[in-house]
């Protein structure tokens, strides 16, 4: 049972170290101040039944009298709806998240700086330095097996192995145009292994024949351990534990470096209860926040907090990382969909 196992262990470690220790020290006048306001309003792209409502109740339960209003929209609609409310004169968020929201917030200036103290021992590739956003959680991209289809020595831990004849049209990855699909792979392809090499290395994977598949990478695993695909790549490791808790024939591969992104939180400019969205945003980051994120199987950002599995996490797990930052995905995301456009569509 290896989420099993692993959460209780997590959950007693967390709950022995928020007992003796505080992570961090809200100021009471911002807690005065934020019951004041009496709530506050989040804009959130993660699942809501699974992470956000779980936030909710323990920030609630923790200061009573400020109400959690959130919402589940695409960083895109996030965008929108924070750009015409502002515009409007009227802007209803106050904290949001979303892979891709934070960069066009920042560029129309709706983005509020602000440098949690939960966050002091954040890896600093996970906050921003002038504050405007700090990881509420951590993905990290990996291909996934079918451990029914493909053997030991096949496994692809390497990107080579990954140009096997074998796998030709076997292989699959979603369809979806952002870094945490083809688009994000193909950036760390290119990073790593610089322009000419990587250009190389993506058309030999090219003609492997990559079935695009249009739905989420989640659908992309289930496929996988369907035997549809012996190969499924950018899926998340946490997935593929769970999966693999419950019985399924599927395992995540160490291909290093793997592929790191960050779920950017941040406060809204103007936002309407700034004292209650710094309490939020201080409470997702805490000790206590994060460990409500791995008991929902998100993984912490926070590093003082193990995922329920420890060793999804690059030092628990061993394996070499290569970040795919918020500002990365500002500047390049578009030129790296147009590679995947012309290679492997």
């Amino acid at each position: 049972m290896l989420f099993g196992r692993f959460a209780k262990a997590a959950v007693l470690a967390s709950t022995l170290a928020i007992g003796t220790t505080q992570a961090f020290a809200i100021d009471q006048a911002t807690i005065d101040a934020a019951k004041q306001e009496g709530e506050v309003v989040w804009y959130s792209g993660m699942i809501v039944n699974q992470i956000v409502r779980p936030i909710v109740e323990a920030f609630e339960a923790k200061y009573p009298g400020i109400k959690v209003n959130a919402a589940r929209h695409t960083s895109s609609e996030v965008v929108l709806k924070v750009q015409s409310e502002a515009q409007a004169g009227r802007p209803m968020a106050d904290v949001f998240d979303g892979s891709s929201a934070v960069f066009p917030l920042m560029e129309a200036g709706l983005v509020e700086p602000y440098k949690p103290e939960a966050a002091a021992d954040f890896d600093e590739r996970t906050k921003d330095p002038d504050g405007y956003w700090t990881a509420a959680n951590l993905y990290f991209m990996v291909p996934a097996i079918n451990t029914t289809l493909v053997s030991e020595a096949d496994r692809p831990d390497t990107y080579e192995k990954l140009l096997n004849p074998k796998w030709t049209g076997k292989i699959a990855w979603t369809s979806d145009p952002t870094m945490l699909g083809a688009p994000g792979f193909i950036y760390t392809v290119m990073q790593t292994m610089g322009e000419e090499k990587g250009s190389e290395y993506l058309e030999k994977l090219a003609a492997q024949n990559i079935v695009n598949v249009p739905a989420s990478q989640r659908v992309v695993l289930d496929k996988v351990i369907a035997g549809e695909f012996p190969i499924g790549l950018m899926t998340f490791n946490h997935h593929s534990a769970i999966s693999a808790q419950k019985g399924a024939p599927v395992e995540w591969v160490k291909l290093e470096p793997v592929i790191q992104a960050v779920n950017p939180l941040g406060i809204v400019k103007n936002a309407q209860h700034p004292n209650a969205a710094k309490l939020l945003v201080e409470f997702i980051l805490s000790e206590e926040g994060q460990s409500v994120m791995r008991d929902a199987l998100y993984i912490p950002a926070n590093p003082n907090v193990p995922a329920a599995e420890p060793t999804l996490k690059p030092k628990e797990g061993g394996f070499e990382t290569f970040v795919i930052s918020p500002e990365a995905t500002a500047r390049d995301l578009k030129d790296m969909v147009a590679i995947y456009d012309r290679m492997f569509k």
